[in-house]
């Protein structure tokens, strides 16, 4: 199995369990550091999400994960977890969820002489960002884009 076939599989297997909970499934990783393997389950509620939420999840999906079709992944660990303040946007849902809040993008390569730029999210299409800044209306190119991030300002 791909990790990409992965992470659609267990999106299927989370998506009932969060909407059972009053959750949405908002990603789902598999990555590797160092000789672990980890599996994260991001989820996300309007209201918040809290410890039980993550533990209703985790028991519902481990057995889940038992399935003979996950037994040749390598050990790793499942972890459920808030989706998070500063949240990364990888999806096109994500940045139409996003549309009007504000954002940071992470450059590859500094752009300008900045690595990074903070702007209200205006517009996404696959292909290029565009963000409103204080210096106006900037649209970027995502194949320049390492990460885009919720901003959140302590």
């Amino acid at each position: 199995m791909t990790q990409k076939e992965l992470i659609r599989r267990v999106s299927q297997l989370a998506e009932p369990l969060c909407a059972e909970h009053g959750l949405s499934l908002w990603d789902v990783t598999f990555e590797k550091e160092g000789r672990q393997h980890t599996l994260t389950v991001y989820i996300d509620r309007e209201e918040g999400v809290n410890i039980d939420d993550c533990e209703a999840v985790s028991r519902g999906l481990d057995p889940l994960l038992d399935a003979h079709e996950f037994d040749a992944l390598p050990a790793y660990m499942l972890q459920v977890s808030s989706a998070g303040l500063e949240r990364p946007l990888t999806r096109p849902e994500h940045f139409a969820w996003a549309m009007g809040k504000k954002v940071v993008v992470r450059f590859y390569k500094a752009i300008d002489g900045a690595q990074e730029l903070v702007g209200t999210l205006e517009g996404y299409d696959g292909v290029m960002i565009t963000l409103e800044t204080d210096g106006g209306t900037r649209a970027l190119a995502c194949a320049d884009v390492a990460q885009t991030r919720l901003y959140f300002e302590f």
